[in-house]
């Protein structure tokens, strides 16, 4: 996000049902806000909101709240707004703005600002985190999920292709982008420092993935997707990059009798402030 990858919602939606369950298990987690309490609709932000997908789901949970989608990303935005946008059925309102997560600071006092796998492409993201909480009413929460995954092979072996002699030049860098993502310990002790009461957890999801080739299909949605915009034009590139990843990836995730198993490790945050 913070370098403007070029997205393809279709691609990300393809394996939206995956992607959408951590979420689900932070939104569990997440406190009523104090609009509840105050008489009033709840405001939410969030941040990195992509096709909107999950902002919806934002607008099931406090169906008058007024929430309002940050991305960096137009073709993101573009289908968000044509899907999710305006009054949603509990008379609440969904709307959806241009903004780059490395900069956004919030410009009103927040119930929620939230953020679903999107950070990782913030290097600046655990600077701003004192921001986002003085961003939020008393009472009000922050909470993220984020990639815990980037040891794993699907990213160890794409960082390993780019940085290799044949396409260091054209794409090194790309692979490794994600090192700013910190432990779970240290999201911990970061948020508690903040005065906000805190949980932290981890949790690896075993998803059997279908198809031929299906963590290529994966990453094409999130990893890849700096890559491809890097060879943006060169078809011929594309392909043979693409065929090298994919013969790395067949012999690191092997399908079995059931589907290609792709473990998906993920670090949630949800912090609260005092009042």
């Amino acid at each position: 996000m913070h370098s403007a990858p070029t997205w393809d919602p279709q691609q990300y939606l393809r394996h939206s049902d995956h992607r959408t369950r951590p979420f689900v298990d932070l939104l569990h987690r997440i406190a009523e806000p104090p609009a509840a309490t105050q008489g009033r609709p709840a405001r939410i932000a969030d941040i990195g909101c992509g096709p909107g997908n999950v902002t919806a789901l934002l607008a099931d949970r406090w169906p008058d709240a007024h929430i309002t989608g940050f991305d960096l990303s137009p073709e993101m935005l573009e289908q968000a707004e044509k899907h999710h946008a305006g009054t949603t059925p509990g008379g609440g309102w969904l709307d959806f703005r241009l903004a780059d997560a490395a900069h956004w600071m919030p410009d009103e006092p927040y119930d929620l600002i939230v953020s679903n796998a999107a950070l990782q492409w913030v290097p600046s993201h655990p600077e701003s985190l004192p921001l986002w909480i003085e961003g939020l009413v008393p009472g009000g929460t922050l909470a993220f999920q984020v990639p815990g995954n980037f040891t794993s092979p699907s990213h160890a072996i794409l960082g390993e292709l780019c940085e290799s002699p044949q396409w260091r030049d054209r794409v090194g860098g790309h692979g490794h982008r994600f090192v700013h993502i910190l432990t779970a310990a240290d999201y911990l002790d970061r948020l508690t420092d903040l005065g906000c009461v805190t949980d932290v957890w981890e949790t690896v999801y075993s998803q059997l993935l279908p198809g031929e080739d299906p963590v290529l299909d994966w990453v094409k949605g999130t990893a890849l997707r700096p890559v491809l915009t890097a060879l943006d034009g060169d078809e011929e590139a594309i392909a043979e990059f693409l065929a090298q990843y994919r013969d790395l990836l067949r012999k690191a995730y092997p399908p079995g009798p059931h589907g290609t198993l792709f473990p998906f490790r993920r670090i949630f945050a949800v912090a609260r402030k005092p009042g």
